[in-house]
C-alpha cells in the first residue's frame, strides 16, 4: 500500500472508531446518567428505562458496535486491498 493510500486507510479507521465511540458514550453517559431521570418514567421488563441503559443497555450497545466494527473494517480492508479473504 502506498503511503497516501495507507493514510487515507488510516483515517477512514480513526473516522469509524471516533463515531462509533461517540454513539458508545451517548448512550452510556447520556442515556445512562444524564436522561436518566427522564427515560425513568418509562420501563422495560419491569425496570425503570434509565436504571436499565445504566445497567443493561450501554453493554449491549457495546456488543453491537462491535459488530458494526468488523463489519466495516472488513469493507474498508477490502477497499483498500488489504483483507486476507482468499477469494
Amino acid at each position: 500500500m502506498s503511503h497516501p493510500d495507507h493514510q487515507a486507510y488510516w483515517q477512514a479507521n480513526l473516522r469509524l472508531m471516533a463515531v462509533l465511540l461517540a454513539v458508545w458514550f451517548a448512550v452510556s453517559f447520556g442515556c445512562g446518567i444524564l436522561l436518566a431521570d427522564f427515560l425513568n418514567q418509562f420501563r422495560v421488563g419491569g425496570y425503570k428505562l434509565g436504571f436499565w441503559f445504566a445497567q443493561q443497555g450501554s453493554i449491549y450497545t457495546f456488543v453491537v458496535l462491535i459488530f458494526i466494527y468488523a463489519w466495516r473494517m472488513h469493507r474498508l480492508d477490502r477497499r483498500y486491498g488489504v483483507d486476507d479473504d482468499d477469494r
